[in-house]
This record gives C-alpha cells, sequence and structure tokens, in this order.
C-alpha cells in the first residue's frame, strides 16, 4: 500500500522553514542585492529573523555577503536545478535541441552551472562527426570560463559574485587561444551580458567553435545555456552569428515555454489537491 501522508494540519508545519523559503523568495524580482533591512520586510519576518536564516544561507553557501548588502550565489540554483530535475529537463529539451540539430546540421548542448563549472544535460552530436578531443557526456563537468555555455551562465551572475569569481578562479589554458587573464575575461563577461549571447573560438578545443545563448525562468533569472558548436572549417564567426542566433534563440524559448507550461499545471494541480481536500 501506498504511503499516503494524509490531512496536513497546522501542528505538521514547521514555520521556520517556510519563512526561510519566504528569505529566498525575497530576491525574486527585486535586485540581485539586499539589505538586511529589505530582505525582512520582503520576505514579512523579523530582522533578527532575517539575519539568522542569512547567516545560516551563507554558511551552507547559497549566499554571499559584503556585511550591509546580501546576495544569491550560484549555488542556489541546485534548488532549481532540483526542480528542474523532477520535471525531466533533458526530457522536455531533448526533442527541441534535435530539431535544432537536424536544422542546423552540427551538435548541440544544454548545460547547467554548478559551483565554477558546467554540467552538462542534453548533448546531441551530429551523426560520424567528432569534434571535440575532450570526452564529453551527459553529467560531463568542465570549467565555465572558456566555454561558451560556461560564459553565459558567468555572465548572468550577480556583479558582486562575478568580481570574487575572477579573484579566485585559476583560468586553466585549455588550448594557447584560452583568455588567461581574469580582467580581459571580466570584460568579455560584460560583453556576453550585453549581447545576450557568447561565442568562443578554439579556447575550450583546438578546431573547436562554440555559440550559445541563456535560457531563463519568467523572472529573467538564467538557469541554463545552450548551445551549437562545430570545427572552426565549418562556418566562420560572422557566419555563426548570422546562421545560428536565430535558429538557438527560438529553441531556448520554446524549452523554456514547455517548462512553463509545466510549472503551471503542476501549481494548478496542488490548487486543485487542496482545494478538494
Amino acid at each position: 500500500m501506498a504511503d499516503k501522508p494524509g490531512p496536513i494540519s497546522k501542528g505538521d508545519l514547521v514555520q521556520s522553514f517556510e519563512r526561510g523559503l519566504a528569505v529566498i523568495r525575497a530576491f525574486d524580482g527585486h535586485g540581485p542585492e539586499l539589505t538586511l533591512t529589505e530582505v525582512a520586510e520582503l520576505a514579512g519576518v523579523t530582522r533578527a529573523a532575517a539575519r539568522r536564516f542569512l547567516l545560516t544561507l551563507a554558511e551552507v553557501g547559497y549566499v554571499h555577503t559584503d556585511g550591509k548588502r546580501f546576495w544569491l550565489r550560484p549555488r542556489i540554483l541546485e534548488l532549481g536545478n532540483a526542480f528542474l530535475s523532477s520535471q525531466g529537463l533533458a526530457e522536455v529539451a531533448r526533442p527541441h535541441i534535435d530539431r535544432l540539430v537536424a536544422e542546423v546540421d552540427d551538435s548541440a548542448a544544454l548545460c547547467v552551472l554548478e559551483d565554477d563549472e558546467i554540467v552538462y544535460v542534453c548533448l546531441v552530436r551530429t551523426p560520424a562527426r567528432r569534434i571535440m578531443a575532450l570526452n564529453v557526456a551527459i553529467g560531463s563537468r568542465i570549467p565555465a570560463h572558456p566555454s561558451s555555455m560556461g560564459r553565459v551562465l558567468l555572465a548572468f551572475q550577480p556583479d558582486e559574485w562575478r568580481a570574487e569569481y575572477l579573484k579566485r578562479v585559476e583560468l586553466q589554458p585549455f588550448t594557447p587561444r584560452t583568455v588567461k587573464e581574469p580582467a580581459k575575461l571580466g570584460a568579455i563577461l560584460d560583453r556576453v551580458r550585453a549581447d545576450d549571447y557568447a561565442l568562443v573560438d578554439q579556447e575550450l578545443d583546438l578546431g573547436l567553435r562554440s555559440i550559445a545563448v541563456p535560457l531563463r525562468h519568467e523572472n529573467g533569472a538564467v538557469y541554463a545555456s545552450l548551445n551549437v558548436s562545430m570545427h572552426s572549417t565549418r562556418r566562420s564567426k560572422e557566419e555563426m552569428r548570422a546562421q545560428l542566433l536565430a535558429p538557438l534563440r527560438h529553441t531556448a524559448t520554446e524549452i523554456e515555454a514547455d517548462l512553463r507550461a509545466i510549472a503551471r499545471r503542476r501549481r494548478s494541480f496542488a490548487v486543485g489537491d487542496e482545494d478538494g481536500a
């Protein structure tokens, strides 16, 4: 017999957990940085409670602070990635990426950011065309800095996190073309944010070019990145922009729409369950 939770009473609820989630949600749509007072007001908790929750979140790596302001760190994406995994991000994205690969006749992948690395969630290669010496597969992790998907995901992190990242990261030179100066990488990330895409030319692997775009939640937060990659002889950088940006962005929009529709249906079912309880 299935283990059914039964009716929920107020005694079953953990109010401190509920308030902690409210503190996290305070950052939703209200800017990347908030003061303690702002968090308390937005979350509907006291300053003392907000401080305890924020310090706890900082201790486990979900929040960073300069002593006056607080902002979410990329590790908070673990919570979102758990949701995306439960929705079957790869399963939702795969048909769209299959169509993209058939249209452009080049390989494509979808990644998320975990710490300073990207993790491959979905990967579709063109038949009989190997373009990378690196052996990547679903679940593979590589440093974010020399990849187009990584640069998209890094570019849309809060400014303070990016500054800290550029101070601590070791910019491993995968090829002679890999950017090794933090200041130069920072300028590149600024351009990626302004352009809303990243193009990387043989910095991760000699002969490999790739171009990537972001996937966003309804509130605009970037949670994944989609790319198309190929051998450098296939297309020039100008041809990549002209021929691939539109289909990439269209595919990203379709994946976003499907995930939002799934989320709306689940919310609707949850409300229905509460009404029928």
